[in-house]
């Protein structure tokens, strides 16, 4: 299993825009954050989660030639602005809809942005095409099988999706943008391999863990090596991640894990 850090920023990016960002090393490329979105290949079966405004220049930065199941985790703009750019894949599919699973919240959502890229096939060549489907516990794919749960974010639920490939028995959770960790989320990562979880600054917030939450969740899992993402231009990576356990690092653009 290969999994690529597209993107670990939030909503804003780091650096912001118009900000002084104090604090954040911006001289360190670890500190360069677009928005969160993660590439999964299992056995040769490849899966984007979510697509957020620099989708585009992720692909290109990663040479990305293929999509097989798209998996929008929710529908906040961040996740779901850069979708659109999923039209090249749709061409390269022999002009035909791109699968798109998520939660009621986040289908309603794709529908409500692009209306004109709901259907089987797109428009025209060159367009963008979207058959929503609701994101079962279970989805099998000719990969692995891929386990979702639904995680509080604010007034809304997010997709908790945990990934097993089907030739290695690999295991990998990636639980984004939520408060905290349900029962359920804590059985389906158990055993796992990697874990990425929502850390996004080391100050309280309403829908997103802290560092401090992020890290407590990770060592109640217990994996090898944790991950934390959607980081805010508070958190200076080499700073933060010297005051983290072992088992727990901060992501960056460009990471890669082989599992």
């Amino acid at each position: 299993m290969e999994v690529t850090f597209l993107g670990t920023g939030t909503s804003q990016g780091v650096p912001m825009i118009a900000h002084e960002n104090e604090g954040c090393d911006l001289t360190n490329p670890k500190n360069w954050r677009t928005r969160c979105s993660m590439h999964i290949v299992m056995d040769g079966w490849h899966i984007q989660i979510d697509a957020g405004p620099e989708f585009r220049l992720q692909c290109l930065r990663h040479d990305l030639r293929q999509i097989d199941t798209f998996i929008l985790t929710h529908g906040h703009a961040d996740h779901i602005m850069g979708m659109d750019d999923l039209r090249r894949f749709c061409d390269l599919r022999n002009f035909s809809a791109i699968e798109v699973y998520g939660s009621e919240e986040g289908l309603g959502r794709v529908r409500s942005v692009f209306p004109y890229a709901i259907g089987d096939k797109p428009a025209r060549k060159g367009y963008a095409a979207f058959r929503p489907l609701p994101m079962p516990d279970k989805l099998e794919t000719p990969g692995g099988d891929i386990y979702s749960t639904l995680l509080p974010h604010g007034s809304i639920d997010t997709l908790g999706l945990v990934f097993v490939e089907k030739s290695s028995g690999r295991k990998f959770a990636y639980f984004n943008d939520c408060k905290e960790l349900t029962p359920a989320a804590y059985e389906l990562a158990a055993g796992a391999d990697a874990v990425v979880l929502d850390g996004l600054r080391p100050t309280e917030h309403p829908t997103h863990m802290t560092i401090d939450e992020a890290t407590a969740a990770a060592l109640q899992i217990g994996a090898p090596q944790n991950w934390l993402t959607h980081l805010t231009f508070q958190v200076d990576h080499d700073t933060w991640e010297a005051k983290l356990p072992a088992s727990v690092r901060l992501a960056y653009d460009g990471l890669t894990l082989t599992l």
